[in-house]
């Protein structure tokens, strides 16, 4: 027992002595030295510097100049959602942008002389404004223009084979002084002119509606371009490419049209405007067709005549029946001659704004450039609160900005925004370059460019109800984003 108790005490001493140890180095004060320093973060090295605009499908934000992002070494254990390879080059572009029909021209001609030149600048100036790049003009009359005319235009059963009475007052009047102040404001615009109609004498059908070209007339419709060409070049405006003729499988409107196959403008081409051209020492390009993505064996049956196709720079299409992928078609047969949009209108029929910005710019911008077309051309550039003025045309059609015929305001359309995600940022000679993404483009839609200052443009589309985050890689760099729901992003990289 008194064993027992004496061991007791020594246990009871030991444990004594070690709180009092455990005591003492808890309450030892601690000097700076002893204080281990919390480490420096290691600066992130910039490799460049990314500049984002967006434009989101709820309208909060509209071409907004977001944050600069960083370009940071690439990391290859985290994979790319979007990755961009610069060595791999694809078409060049030649711009974006709209129709200045005569309906066009008249609404920005009646605006004061200040808010014509503010419009002006907005619309083509890329620093002040969305910079387009391309224009289509009509030759003669369309459905939207003031009234029909064409540039010969002579009495009933008369006929001017030797063009005595061609003239283009009618477009000096609005068209013209518009054009003038845009080249101004841009002087590298370009400039495509198609024609819905022929002199009603040159028609088998005696009226701009309907009929066929007479084929006695075949060479003085050749010389008709030509004298249109120069009549415009005197004026200090230099047409870059025609088309035979507007939308030449529809010819039964109510406002001027024509039927023209593609075995007869293949015949045009090759034996009277493609040797007029050449003859007259004309530079303008000959594109074909001009008509919906429907029917692409239109361009191809004329393409495959190697006469015809000598005279032949490319092929233009509409986007109102058919689906975009058919131009690729044209193109893998044709790889030497260029692919051109040139036609959508929006409206009344489809006014959510959400939903056209994500089709326009899926299937027009987007889906063209990657379908090897080198523009993106809308219809109207600007209407009136009543969609006008009209030439029994489309009576609910939405130019790229809408001008209040009686206080003067403009407000831009969805159009407006789609356009300006490219034509701000691309200028004309920009290359597509290889992008690819992780992602269906249901999902997640893109494609990207380099300018040849050898700044990439890499545009991207979200249309879907949820925030994406995003990682892109270009090269041997990277950068990461989170895309809005349903908006579009153009990120100019350096």
């Amino acid at each position: 027992m008194l064993k027992f108790l004496s061991d007791l005490k020594i246990s009871f001493y030991i444990s004594l002595l070690i709180c009092a140890l455990i005591a003492s180095i808890a309450c030892t004060k601690k000097t700076p030295d002893s204080i281990t320093p919390t480490p420096t973060p290691t600066p992130v090295l910039s490799l460049g510097k990314v500049q984002v605009w967006l434009t989101t499908g709820d309208q909060n934000k509209l071409l907004n100049k977001e944050t600069i992002l960083d370009l940071v070494k690439k990391d290859a254990l985290m994979p790319a959602t979007i990755a961009i390879d610069t060595t791999v080059k694809f078409q060049s572009v030649e711009g974006y942008g709209a129709a200045l029909t005569g309906s066009s021209a008249h609404n920005i001609y009646q605006l004061r002389d200040a808010d014509k030149q503010k419009l002006l600048t907005d619309l083509f100036d890329a620093d002040k404004g969305i910079g387009i790049s391309y224009l289509r003009i009509t030759i003669g009359a369309s459905d939207f223009s003031l009234a029909d005319f064409t540039y010969d235009d002579v009495g009933y059963g008369q006929t001017d084979a030797e063009l005595k009475y061609f003239s283009i007052a009618e477009d000096e009047k609005e068209l013209i002084p518009i054009l003038k102040l845009i080249k101004n404001i841009n002087p590298t615009v370009k400039i495509l002119a198609s024609p819905w109609s022929p002199p009603a004498w040159m028609k088998t059908s005696n009226s701009l509606k309907g009929g066929k070209l007479r084929s006695e007339f075949y060479s003085s419709y050749a010389n008709y371009f030509v004298k249109y060409i120069q009549a415009y070049q005197n004026e200090g405006i230099a047409i870059d490419a025609v088309t035979p003729q507007n939308e030449p499988l529809y010819f039964t409107a109510k406002y001027p049209c024509m039927d023209m196959t593609a075995t007869e403008q293949s015949d045009f081409i090759k034996n009277n405007l493609g040797p007029t051209f050449r003859k007259e020492n004309i530079k303008t390009k000959i594109i074909i067709y001009d008509h919906n993505w429907d029917h692409p064996e239109y361009a191809t049956a004329i393409l495959s005549d190697p006469e015809t196709a000598k005279f032949i720079s490319g092929s233009a299409f509409h986007g109102y029946a058919g689906n975009v992928s058919s131009m690729t078609p044209v193109h893998t047969a044709f790889p030497d001659k260029d692919l051109y949009f040139t036609e959508i209108s929006g409206g009344d029929w489809a006014p959510n704004f959400s939903d056209n910005l994500i089709w326009n710019m899926s299937n027009i911008f987007i889906g063209n450039a990657k379908n090897w077309s080198k523009t993106a051309i809308m219809w109207n550039l600007a209407l009136n609160e009543r969609t006008g003025p009209q030439n029994n045309g489309c009576a609910g059609c939405r130019g790229v900005v809408t001008i209040n015929s009686v206080n003067s305001t403009v407000s831009n359309n969805v159009e407006y925004y789609a356009i300006a995600h490219f034509s701000k940022f691309l200028k004309s000679g920009a290359i597509r370059v290889s992008s690819t993404c992780a992602l269906p483009s249901s999902q997640l839609d893109q494609v990207c460019f380099m300018n040849q200052d050898g700044t990439k443009t890499l545009v991207v589309l979200n249309p879907e109800s949820d925030i994406k985050p995003i990682k892109i890689t270009i090269n041997e760099r990277q950068f990461s984003y989170s895309m809005q729901a349903k908006s579009v992003i153009t990120l100019l990289i350096d």
